[in-house]
């Protein structure tokens, strides 16, 4: 099979045709869509994993760092801030904060005229150390993305931001 050869048939198909024979009618279409969307992540998840092992941080790690690096100067924000900016809760953060003034990547300051308010702020380690994974964990994904044309790219993002948006609407229901 050649490198840009898309194969014909996969392992989401292989179970679609097995709920066919033994559940004729079901509808399994959600499947085929969602089933390689899964497979996908999984599959990405390694491939980003290998990256952030070279440099010794986990994704966590790197949504935190980045979070602080897209922020610009002076590199700070509050746990509330980086909890809303990662999806995940303050407490959470607050770990993974710890983790990472452990490793001496960032540091807490309070603010200076309201001590309550604690900004982690990328130390200037933390600062080289993000802007050398970001370009690895950059080239590594545009490698993920090579057999996919600049107008598929395009597609798949309004796909997904679709997507996304029915899974949003429709959690409750």
């Amino acid at each position: 099979m050649g490198r840009d050869r898309v194969p014909d048939r996969d392992a989401v198909d292989d179970i679609v045709d097995q709920w066919a024979r033994e559940w004729p009618g079901l509808d399994v279409t959600p499947l085929e869509v969602l089933g390689r969307l899964h497979r996908t992540y999984l599959r990405y998840q390694s491939a980003i994993g290998r990256v952030f092992d070279e440099y010794g941080i986990n994704m966590a790690s790197f949504d935190v760092l980045a979070a602080l690096r897209r922020a610009g100067k002076p590199y700070r924000m509050t746990s509330g801030q980086l909890a809303e900016s990662s999806l995940v809760t303050t407490g959470g953060i607050t770990l993974r904060i710890d983790r990472l003034e452990k490793a001496g990547l960032v540091r807490r300051e309070r603010d200076a005229e309201d001590r309550r308010i604690v900004y982690a702020e990328l130390t200037p380690a933390g600062k080289k150390l993000i802007d050398e994974i970001a370009v690895a964990h950059f080239e590594n994904e545009t490698r993920m993305l090579a057999e996919l044309s600049k107008n598929d790219q395009a597609e798949l993002v309004q796909l997904l931001r679709k997507l996304e948006h029915s899974l949003v609407r429709h959690q409750g229901s």
